[in-house]
């Protein structure tokens, strides 16, 4: 997810988004977060294994901290994806870092 998406777009609209400007699969195993010029609000698409499904949310308190920029893309883990989408940032301070699996 990166800048302002039309809302007005339903889940052919936000497939074909996906698929024309980024140059992903929106069959795959990824999940696609949209908001709009409001950051109170997201759309999330998503292949369930037998069709697109959408996710519409308004956060009644918070904003969505989405990136600014492409630069600022990345893949997110799950705890981070929870984090965004309760209207926090990715960035918690205090959380504890993932390490490696096998690392001791």
């Amino acid at each position: 997810m990166c800048g302002k998406t039309d809302m007005r777009k339903g889940i052919e609209g936000l497939a074909t988004l996906i698929q024309d400007s980024f140059k992903f699969n929106p069959y795959g195993d990824s999940i696609f977060l949209f908001s709009g010029w409001s950051k109170d609000r997201y759309k999330c698409l998503y292949f369930d294994g037998d069709g697109l499904a959408m996710l519409y949310k308004r956060l009644d308190s918070r904003k969505l901290q989405r990136p600014k920029n492409e630069k600022e893309v990345r893949n997110l883990s799950q705890q981070e994806l929870r984090w965004l989408l309760e209207g926090l940032s990715i960035q918690q301070p205090k959380a504890i870092p993932q390490s490696s699996k096998g690392v001791c």
